[in-house]
């Protein structure tokens, strides 16, 4: 499936509804970059991908609110579930083999102002490349774009997270990194040849993402009483058009592919492991007959669902 920004904003409200591990870390370094960590504990059936999102805002009444912003979501760190300063392996140095320790999922932020980046922006560029034209906000239209989280990238961010400078040491330190991650992530987007191009441009607007995860949620509180598009499109107050486009575009794939993807996945479930008859699950999932029903769920397994009641 296609990651976009839309997974990395899910993955990031899925982390804020856990338990925080520590304080949060908020940085804002004079004439650099702004940062902040957040550390939550991961939980057990956690399933989203280590991801980031790039994000492009353009303010058309003052050009000096321009910014980049990176945010990345990780998982797999573990952390001393208690206080460095109260734990006695970590002030001895033994804590390698800790059995105290928890894992997180961590969401570091970054933003890069207009004002910090046009340093890094020749004055004359006869061909403006496309990372030129980034730094210099030449593209009319906000936008996100995701980031793949490689192997360079990872060590950055662990470095980030795990480093033990202090004061003006931590400022040149973070400055340094920061720079890095801006540098992987411009990269990422060298091949492409339309930036605006990559997003529906009304989906740069926050509220309107929010519609179309909303309309994804609705849809698997659903997964029994099917809706139209068009009473979904009502629900979350956007245009259908929009609708269909948007999520397309945030989940990269249509609406009725994502909808029988969820019923076909909990007909499994209920199936396999709730032992209910086909009958009992062809109503529950709202088919008009068991015909359809043993169609659908063929198509999405290769197998009828009697055939899965005797594996």
């Amino acid at each position: 499936m296609k990651l976009t920004g839309a997974y990395v904003d899910l993955a990031i409200r899925q982390a804020e509804l856990q338990q925080p591990v520590s304080v949060e870390v908020r940085k804002q370094i004079p004439g650099s970059v702004h940062y902040s960590i957040k550390r939550f504990l991961r939980p057990p059936d956690w399933m989203a991908e280590d991801t980031g999102m790039f994000r492009y805002q353009v303010h058309e009444k003052d050009s000096t609110e321009n910014a980049l912003e990176l945010r990345f979501c990780v998982a797999g760190q573990m952390y001393c579930s208690h206080s460095v300063a109260d734990c006695g392996n970590c002030k001895f140095k033994t804590s390698v083999n800790c059995t105290e320790k928890i894992p997180s999922v961590d969401i570091i932020s970054f933003t890069f102002t207009s004002s910090l980046l046009s340093q890094f922006v020749k004055a004359k560029v006869v061909n403006n490349s496309i990372g030129e034209d980034l730094l210099s906000f030449k593209y009319s239209s906000s936008f996100i774009k995701t980031v793949p989280i490689c192997n360079r990238t990872r060590k950055v961010l662990e470095g980030l997270m795990n480093h033990n400078y202090s004061d003006t040491l931590e400022n040149i330190f973070v400055n340094a990194q920061t720079q890095i991650l801006l540098l992987y992530s411009l990269e990422c987007m060298v091949g492409e040849k339309e930036i605006e191009t990559l997003t529906c441009k009304f989906l740069a607007n926050e509220a309107d993402r929010e519609k179309i995860i909303k309309a994804r949620e609705i849809l698997i509180q659903h997964i029994g009483d099917p809706i139209t598009i068009k009473e979904l499109s009502r629900k979350v107050a956007i245009n259908e058009c929009y609708l269909k486009k948007g999520f397309k575009e945030m989940f990269g794939t249509t609406i009725f592919d994502f909808y029988q993807n969820q019923r076909m996945e909990h007909a499994k479930f209920l199936l396999y492991e709730k032992g209910l008859t086909v009958t009992e699950v062809s109503f529950l999932l709202g088919y008009s007959s068991i015909s359809h029903f043993s169609t659908a769920f063929k198509k999405h397994t290769g197998l009828k669902p009697c055939e899965l009641l005797l594996r």
